[in-house]
């Protein structure tokens, strides 16, 4: 019976009584993960593209290994700007002496982004379903022509090309079986690693790459191009006092494959539209919204996300921009701060006028009321 090499970067299915030196290629060292660029230790091979990553050949040979790599020691690098930034936040909060107090207040209450997503609800539209229909009986379902194009030139042993599924191609019988993937793009932020459509966060990559799928579907022995499939989309918003509106313009969303993640300052929005194109994007929202009450309205022709808010006040704009604040610039905007207020305190420290110019200012006749105008 054939097992599964977990060694990294092969994952291909061995047989342990032929097992031999030279059988395996793979990679002895870790992932690295710095500045969207990917690769791995042992070898310098660098890419942006994680479906690369992954098929990146291994640099060593060896024997297969049926045994689970142990879980390597994570290493947390921080640097000077990051720790300044962390540094000087704490620092802001002890010693306000100007600007919009109730603006900063609304800051530090902010809810964090990394609070976890819920799926919002969906709405489809009978004029939706209708045009599925349709499109079903014109179209052959997206898996089954993938399936059908690639079955001749399958050979046994190839992996599914679907994220997260590490089921071989065995014959014609592995055609019929369900597959268990991700639908979503790999994110890594902050040490984290996760799938965009589950939101199941942690530290190992090897973790992370065994996460089990999160939708069904049919295998793919044949790997698709992600970049003909992720597609810009037209979209645009707009708000009332209570709601706050995002619109994608994209026909005939498969509201099965989509979904919509929120908490109350970010949105992960994935529609699968026209059969096989995606959008995809990642907001931190400008505002704080109420995911109990927001809901997703799917029609023919669009996509409509409709966000509660948490306050009436109004948004600047839908997203919310990094903020371009850096820790040199705060420390030049204390000391303008200062050269302003010292000239302030040396008028208001200098001695009274002399009694002379009170007297001249009595000669006018000016009242105490008449002062205090002038």
């Amino acid at each position: 019976m054939s097992e599964l090499c977990y060694n990294r970067g092969c994952g291909q299915s061995f047989q342990p009584l032929s097992n031999t030196d030279g059988d395996c290629v793979y990679h002895p060292g870790a992932p690295i993960f710095h500045d969207a660029l990917k690769g791995w230790s042992c070898c310098r091979k660098r890419t942006t593209d994680f479906a690369e990553f992954l098929e990146i050949p291994g640099c060593t040979r060896g024997r297969h290994s049926n045994q689970k790599l142990p879980e390597t020691v994570k290493v947390e690098v921080q640097n000077d700007t990051d720790m300044a930034q962390t540094l000087n936040a704490q620092v802001g909060s002890e010693y306000i002496f100007q600007g919009p107090k109730s603006a900063e207040r609304m800051e530090r209450e902010r809810p964090s982004a990394d609070e976890p997503m819920v799926k919002l609800p969906q709405k489809v539209s009978v004029s939706l379903q209708e045009a599925l229909e349709k499109l079903s009986h014109t179209l052959q379902p997206v898996g089954v022509q993938r399936e059908t194009e690639g079955s001749r030139a399958v050979q046994v042993g190839t992996v599914c090309k679907n994220s997260g599924c590490m089921k071989t191609f065995q014959g014609p019988q592995s055609n019929s079986q369900t597959c268990s993937f991700h639908p979503g793009v790999p994110i890594f932020h902050e040490g984290m690693k996760y799938w965009s459509c589950c939101k199941i966060k942690t530290t190992e990559f090897d973790d992370f790459l065994q996460q089990p799928g999160c939708v069904t579907g049919k295998h793919t022995w044949i790997k698709i191009d992600m970049d003909k499939r992720l597609v810009g989309c037209r979209h645009d918003w707009h708000q009332t006092g209570s709601v706050v509106v995002f619109t994608i313009y994209a026909k005939t969303s498969n509201s099965e494959l989509s979904y919509v993640d929120a908490n109350r300052t970010a949105l992960t929005v994935h529609i699968v539209f026209e059969e096989d194109k995606i959008f995809h994007t990642d907001l931190k929202l400008w505002g704080v919204i109420d995911v109990n009450k927001s809901v997703v309205n799917m029609t023919a022709s669009k996509v409509e996300i409709s966000l509660t808010k948490a306050d009436p006040r109004t948004w600047a704009r839908l997203d919310l921009p990094p903020a371009p604040t850096t820790h040199v610039e705060e420390k030049e905007s204390e000391r303008r701060e200062r050269s302003v207020e010292e000239p302030k305190e040396l008028v208001l420290g200098d001695e009274p006028p002399p009694l002379e110019d009170e007297e001249s200012d009595d000669s006018f006749g000016l009242s105490d009321s008449d002062e205090e105008f002038d």
